[in-house]
């Protein structure tokens, strides 16, 4: 039983009025002594300053918001605050933040909770902490408003947008190793030599001249119809006077979009006057940026639905139509407060993982409105539908079908021979179609845009129709199991630089191609060749595997490094534990069929792989060394 025990420590966050404290704060990126992942960690005690309320008091009022935590069990107030902080911790929003621990000591208990973010975490303990306090005084708590506050910390991480979370938690959960490259800006996926490096759906084999290729869209209209593709007729302008007259010469309506850029900033469809040019083509310019010359596109419009299709490494996996953002009337209420209904919606709570953004209200709305003769305090009446924009922009509120099932294979086949022409790993095509059920070859299509970095989510959460899970067709590409992520690693908890090159040696011998990295307290190597030894244990571990080249890591995790940054890694072909403390037996846990675990404790060996056991004692003047070496060739 988890016993709550109260705390003459120092007071660094309670209040004379609360019944709780909690200190002691400390981030782990990955492993660490409490949990097997990334976790912020930190102690809980009873103050005895206000007398707790009963347990059952506290459970009642947080299962009210969590039914399903009323259905478990409790043994202390610190075991509830670590349960409701993981719950909490997800944000409302699906986050893949599932594990907690409760370690009792003396005068305090040790919690810990999976972290990704360690900003976000630490606001969610405090969130927590509040409502705690909050139910021992009576007193309302307005979990909601703290949530979206939240939201807004993560949403804004290098951790929060919707592509790159959806494309980390995939990774988690199929055991692909990951992390963050905070001084490029990048994600890593995998370690050494079986890395990629990315953000979102943009990757390092990507070729970057396809990349900017696509936002130059004269000349990417121009390449796709030499290869006979359907693309509207357009021409480039300079001027609003060229603007008015290129629309004169192919016919109202058109569509306005600037030369360069992407994610239809800038884009004005269906076009129908010169007075609405003069918008459009404003507001295309002010979506160039400013080392940019004036280049606009004037096309023909395309009458028909807005569609996204996506292929992945050169195959079609995915089609999504976009509807503009509309409300429904009701005969009594204006545009204005039908929006506002609408985006208190819970589906539109406009997070990274909700399926439907807030309705944007703007100059371009106010103006689609004002063409259909209304304002936003018209009143609509009931079950008519108004369109409130002509471009079906998702972020500002529009609506997400999926339609994969529905596209007729000839459209499948243009999509990936567009998508074979580039060489990116993910191609959204955007174009404009009656059905996609019907062949492009009939007629009433055509190719609006090509995006080289296009989002995720519409495919993996829409707004209506099944999840299409583009993220594993991404990692998929790249790693065919967890295996082609990862590199053999052998870790130790006490080995010195001697040992170390020896190993390196014996490895090479097999290996002489080889680029093996290894790191203790005493040094860095790269083969033989040392390297400098960063103050931050860690950073030297992740420097080795963002290297490119390397194919093996040894690496040692002493207790006073376990205790203080925890590991980075996850997972060790080879486990050589020499005396191991209570807390370097960490390095032990979880130990997979495949892995082999050698420990010495006095002159008795023990060696597991592959289920089975084998016990010895050494003999006289025999070395450890030889004992493990052994072993080594099992996986290098």
């Amino acid at each position: 039983m988890n016993r709550d025990t109260s705390t003459d420590a120092v007071r660094v966050n309670a209040r004379k009025t609360d019944a709780f404290d909690i200190f002691n704060f400390k981030h782990y990126i990955g492993p660490n002594p409490y949990l097997e992942t990334g976790a912020l960690v930190f102690d809980f005690a009873v103050t005895n300053n206000t007398e707790a309320r009963p347990l059952e008091d506290y459970v009642a009022i947080i299962s009210d918001r969590y039914p399903h935590l009323g259905e478990e069990t409790y043994d202390s107030h610190a075991q509830l605050f670590a349960r409701t902080t993981s719950e909490v911790g997800k944000l409302d929003m699906g986050l893949h933040l599932h594990h907690w621990s409760v370690k009792p000591n003396e005068n305090f208990v040790t919690i810990a909770v999976q972290s990704l973010h360690a900003r976000t975490t630490r606001s969610v303990v405090y969130c927590v902490w509040d409502w705690f306090e909050a139910i021992t005084q009576h007193e309302n708590f307005r979990l909601e408003d703290q949530i979206k506050t939240i939201q807004e910390i993560f949403r804004k991480s290098a951790y929060g947008g919707p592509t790159v979370y959806a494309l980390w938690r995939t990774a988690y959960q199929n055991g692909i190793p990951t992390f963050y490259l905070w001084d490029e800006g990048l994600v890593q996926y995998g370690y050494g030599k079986k890395q990629v490096r990315g953000i979102a759906t943009t990757f390092d084999c990507d070729s970057h001249l396809d990349s900017d290729f696509t936002t130059r869209k004269d000349d990417c209209k121009a390449f796709l119809a030499t290869l006979g593709f359907p693309v509207p007729k357009g021409d480039i302008v300079y001027t609003l006077e060229e603007a008015r007259a290129a629309a004169r010469e192919i016919g109202y309506p058109v569509a306005v979009k600037p030369v360069v850029g992407h994610k239809g900033i800038g884009v004005t469809a269906d076009v129908q006057s010169a007075e609405e040019m003069k918008y459009a083509f404003s507001r295309a310019v002010n979506a160039i940026p400013k080392d940019q010359p004036i280049q606009i596109i004037v096309e023909k419009s395309i009458s028909g639905t807005d569609f996204r299709l996506l292929c992945v490494n050169g195959r079609f996996v995915a089609a999504t139509e976009r509807r503009p953002a509309s409300i429904v009337g009701d005969g009594h209420s204006t545009i204005a407060e039908l929006i506002e209904r609408e985006n208190r919606k819970p589906a539109r709570i406009d997070t990274p993982t909700s399926p439907l953004g807030k309705i944007q209200c703007d100059e371009a709305m106010e103006m689609y409105l004002e063409e259909q003769e209304l304002s936003l305090d018209s009143v609509i009446e009931s079950d008519r539908i108004v369109y409130l924009r002509k471009v079906a922009n998702l972020s500002a509120g529009g609506l997400s079908i999926d339609k994969t099932s529905d596209v007729h294979p000839d459209n499948i086949i243009l999509a990936q021979d567009i998508a074979q022409h580039f060489h990116l790993t993910c191609l959204g095509i955007d174009v404009i179609a009656g059905d996609l059920a019907k062949s492009w070859k009939n007629g009433d299509f055509g190719i609006i845009e090509i995006n080289a970095a296009p989002g995720i989510y519409m495919h993996l959460k829409p707004a209506v129709g099944e999840s299409v899970d583009v993220p594993s067709h991404i990692l998929e590409t790249f790693f065919a199991s967890e295996k082609d992520a990862r590199l053999p690693i052998i870790t130790f908890n006490k080995i010195s630089v001697q040992e170390l090159q020896e190993i390196i040696d014996d490895v090479l011998i097999r290996h002489p191609e080889w680029t093996i990295g290894a790191v203790c307290r005493e040094g860095v190597f790269v083969n033989r060749s040392e390297k400098n030894l960063n103050k931050d244990y860690n950073s030297n571990v992740q420097n080795l595997l963002r290297n490119p080249k390397l194919d093996l890591l040894i690496a040692e995790y002493r207790e006073d490094v376990l205790e203080k940054e925890g590991m980075f890694y996850h997972g060790s072909d080879i486990i050589v534990l020499d005396n191991p403390t209570e807390t370097e037996m960490m390095l032990a846990r979880g130990i997979s069929d495949d892995s082999t675990l050698v420990i010495k404790e006095g002159d008795n060996i023990s060696i597991r792989a592959k289920g089975l056991l084998e016990q010895y004692k050494l003999g006289v003047a025999e070395p450890f060394l030889r004992v493990y070496l052994k072993e080594i060739p099992k996986v290098a």
